[in-house]
C-alpha cells in the first residue's frame, strides 16, 4: 500500500490533490475529517477539538485514529491522508507505512484567506485576524516543519492548469 501525506496551511489547495489522486484511484483520509467527527462528539468547534485532543491524549492522537481508519481499509494500493500537521504525525506514519511520502502545498496568505472566504467551510475563518489566529495555531503544531521536511512541495499561487498539470505529474511519479 502507498500512503502519500498531503500538507499545507488552510487554504493553500491540499483539496485538490485529493480529488486528483482520487481520479487515480486513491482512498482520501483526512485528518481535518477525523477532527470535525469527533468535534461534532464532543460539542466542541474543530478549532477547540483539534487543540484539546492533543492537550488530552498527546501529539500523536490525530495521526492514531487515521492510522487505524487506513488500516482498517484492507487491501488498497493508495491512499492519500490529507491534513498532516505535525513532525510528530509524520514520524507516526513513517514507522506504520514503508515508503510514506509527504507532498506539502503553498501559497501566501492573501491567495489562501480569499480561498477560504469563497469555500465558506464552517471551520474557515472569515475575518483576517481569526484567520491568522489559526495559521498561528497550526504553525505551533509544527506545520511548518512538515513543509520544510515534505518529499514535494508545490506552490499553488499561478493558474489552476498548472498547478493541476504539477499535481498529477507528481502523483503518477508515485503510481508508475
Amino acid at each position: 500500500m502507498k500512503v502519500l501525506g498531503v500538507s499545507g496551511l488552510p487554504g493553500s489547495g491540499k483539496s485538490l490533490v485529493s480529488t486528483l489522486a482520487t481520479k487515480k484511484g486513491a482512498i482520501i483520509v483526512g485528518m481535518g475529517d477525523i477532527i470535525r467527527e469527533e468535534s461534532a462528539k464532543r460539542n466542541e468547534t474543530p478549532n477547540e477539538t483539534a487543540t484539546n485532543l492533543r492537550k488530552e491524549f498527546g501529539q500523536y492522537i490525530v495521526a492514531e485514529l487515521t492510522i487505524d481508519k487506513i488500516k482498517k481499509l484492507n487491501n488498497k494500493d493508495f491512499v492519500i491522508v490529507e491534513g498532516i500537521r505535525s513532525p510528530y504525525e509524520v514520524k507516526l506514519f513513517k514507522e506504520n507505512f514503508n515508503g510514506f511520502k509527504i507532498i506539502s502545498i503553498f501559497a501566501n496568505r492573501q491567495i489562501r484567506f480569499e480561498r477560504l472566504q469563497n469555500r465558506n467551510r464552517d471551520d474557515d475563518s472569515q475575518n483576517y485576524e481569526d484567520f491568522l489566529k489559526r495559521d498561528k495555531r497550526e504553525l505551533d503544531f509544527g506545520i511548518g516543519n512538515v513543509i520544510t521536511e515534505s518529499d514535494k512541495i508545490i506552490i499553488n499561487e499561478t493558474n489552476l492548469d498548472s498547478y493541476e498539470k504539477e499535481v498529477n505529474d507528481f502523483l503518477d511519479s508515485l503510481i508508475s
